[in-house]
């Protein structure tokens, strides 16, 4: 069978799952799609897309700064008949999509905001439609993260289906990455295309 190697290392988000979606969608016929990737940020991120795309995939950790998921690309017909199934799906939904880019709400008085972000994670909780996602950046990634006041908040909207995406950049940048509580790590590539494919966007 035909190996695509992509060459991932040293790159940063969301480069990698782009250089892989590329390569992906390249291919004409079977094939196995080898990336290579020097942080596992990059391969958790390599291997969701991938999963999306519902495709196998494989990962082999060759030391601590390098690691190769392998993704299993079958059948391209079968594939485009998913893809276009799937499409159809979200055209007829309302997609909303809500952003969290702080630990806070408003302007002003910061013990105020986080009383206030606080509140509003809780009333989404009890809204009669759930939103399709949460998107959590910059310091709004303390908010899924240990110590958040909202965790179980936010633990009720996942489980009743809400995607709750946190920036990988921005849980290394803030030293969390291993802190995260709810959800999973996300990249601007797919918070890029939630918010590109949203039909209706809040911010607090």
């Amino acid at each position: 069978m035909n190996i695509v190697k992509v060459d991932a290392m040293g790159d940063n988000c969301p480069i990698p799952v782009i250089k892989t979606k590329k390569a992906l969608d390249a291919l004409t016929e079977s094939a196995i799609v080898e990336v290579s990737v020097d942080n596992e940020i990059a391969l958790q991120n390599v291997i969701k897309m991938a999963n999306q795309k519902e495709l196998s995939t494989t990962s082999e950790t060759i030391n601590e700064n390098h690691f190769i998921i392998r993704i299993q690309y079958g059948d391209v017909e079968s594939q485009e008949v998913q893809k276009e199934e799937i499409l159809c799906k979200v055209d007829k939904e309302e997609k909303t999509v809500v952003v969290l880019s702080s630990d806070k709400m408003g302007e002003g008085n910061d013990d105020l905001g986080k009383v206030l972000i606080k509140g509003f994670i809780y009333a989404l909780t009890q809204l009669d439609k759930y939103p399709k996602s949460i998107l959590l950046y910059n310091s709004g990634v303390k908010l899924s993260s240990e110590g958040s006041d909202s965790i179980e908040d936010l633990k009720i909207l996942e489980n009743n289906g809400v995607e709750i995406l946190s920036c990988g950049t921005c849980l290394n940048f803030y030293e969390l990455s291993d802190k995260l509580k709810v959800g999973s790590v996300t990249n601007m590539y797919t918070i890029v295309e939630e918010l590109s494919s949203a039909t209706n966007v809040i911010r607090p």
